[in-house]
């Protein structure tokens, strides 16, 4: 497994001759609507051209569903799965074109090739957020989108986790690093990612103070 942040909460996954992309933003959309926002580190515009097989969004905020990523990762003439919650669904789902648009609410499951795909509870500010866990050559990947320490999440959490990949910025109703040092606690995964940090602050990984913690860096591969 072949895993690259793409920077804020994006993941590229490569397994089994299949392009996963979860929350890509790769342009200055929150920028425009926003000057606090504006992106602090260029796109590299190769993942632009990545032609995924499958896109997941978890929420219906603009950097997880960016409508300027999404115009040209879709304008793709061959089927990609995009898998969304309700709210994201609804939105990816006007782009058109060839593609399978599947409701993934949570305890949604869906496979693609060899790779299943689960929906988890995560808490958000959105109305139907996810998170959503990556079962693929033998291993659990566990991405938990935005979210708060919410003890309803653990329900849907297996026990053998094997990285997860969390928002550590703890503001627009995200954990903070105590606490998402604190959920790693509870669902033990061999490795924890921080994420969501550094494009639009000057946040340190860093101080993820989790013993288990790799800290990513932008377009590189996480070494796992």
């Amino acid at each position: 497994m072949k895993i690259t942040w793409l920077g804020q909460a994006g993941l590229l996954f490569e397994t089994d001759n299949l392009k996963i992309m979860i929350d890509p933003y790769l342009s200055d959309s929150c920028g425009k609507t926003n000057p606090a926002c504006k992106r602090r580190t260029p796109v590299d515009e190769r993942f632009l051209e990545t032609n995924p097989d499958v896109i997941i969004c978890t929420h219906n905020h603009l950097d997880h569903t960016d409508p300027e990523t999404l115009a040209v990762l879709l304008k793709s003439e061959k089927s990609i799965t995009v898998l969304a919650p309700q709210a994201a669904w609804a939105e990816v789902r006007k782009f058109g074109g060839n593609h399978n648009y599947v409701q993934f609410n949570r305890h949604t499951e869906f496979t693609v090739g060899n790779v299943l795909f689960r929906a988890v509870k995560a808490e958000h500010s959105d109305i139907q957020p996810i998170g959503v866990i990556i079962e693929a050559e033998n291993k659990k990947y566990y991405v938990t989108g935005d979210t708060l320490y919410n003890t309803d999440i653990f329900d849907d959490i297996p026990n053998d986790i094997y990285a997860v990949f969390l928002p550590v910025n703890g503001l627009g109703n995200n954990m903070n690093m105590t606490d998402a040092v604190r959920f790693c606690e509870r669902i033990n995964p061999t490795f924890a990612v921080p994420m969501h940090c550094g494009l639009f602050d000057n946040l340190n990984m860093h101080d993820f103070a989790y013993s288990k913690a790799v800290v990513p860096k932008f377009f590189e591969e996480i070494k796992l």
